[in-house]
């Protein structure tokens, strides 16, 4: 298995407010897709939180939904639910998988995540939930970076792997 985390982060560190992205950028919303899904268009697992779960669009087609909650009663349709990392690797299987959020979620696969793939968007941005900057223990292997358009900000489309660890 290897396990690899995605998100947007403005460069103050949001990542939500209300439940919702603060930003649009149709260009990350592709990479989501494509990274989500895999070159072989066959979908990856997807492990996320509750809110997470309950902030998207509703099921990504083609993808597995494993929501890691302690909730006991929740309209849980289309998603596996779990109660446990351990509980949620073992539903993922083998193969590449995806944790998508939110930050409590982020916090406890990033010790067992072998990659980041992250969105920096150059700006700040109001938010509720909030991720810190990446430690020395992450390198940066991929970047692309994209210049502001309009009233979209500038941002950089990241790879990081572990030190010590090369990208797969």
């Amino acid at each position: 298995m290897s396990l690899f985390l995605i998100y947007a982060r403005a460069a103050n560190g949001a990542i939500g407010k209300e439940g919702r992205l603060p930003w649009h950028l149709p260009a990350d919303l592709k990479r989501f897709k494509a990274l989500t899904m895999g070159a072989d268009r066959q979908g990856r697992p997807m492990i996320m939180g509750r809110k997470t779960f309950e902030s998207l669009p509703g099921l990504l087609p083609g993808r597995r939904h494993i929501v890691l909650t302690r909730r006991e009663r929740w309209d849980s349709t289309g998603a596996d639910v779990v109660r446990s990392v351990e509980e949620a690797l073992a539903k993922a299987g083998d193969g590449d998988v995806a944790v998508i959020g939110g930050a409590a979620i982020f916090d406890v696969f990033m010790p067992l995540a072998s990659k980041v793939e992250l969105t920096e968007i150059h700006r700040d941005f109001d938010g509720d939930v909030f991720m810190p900057p990446l430690g020395p223990e992450w390198e940066i292997c991929g970047r692309e970076d994209f210049a502001a358009e309009g009233e979209r900000p500038s941002y950089s489309f990241l790879t990081y792997t572990r030190v010590g660890e090369s990208a797969a």
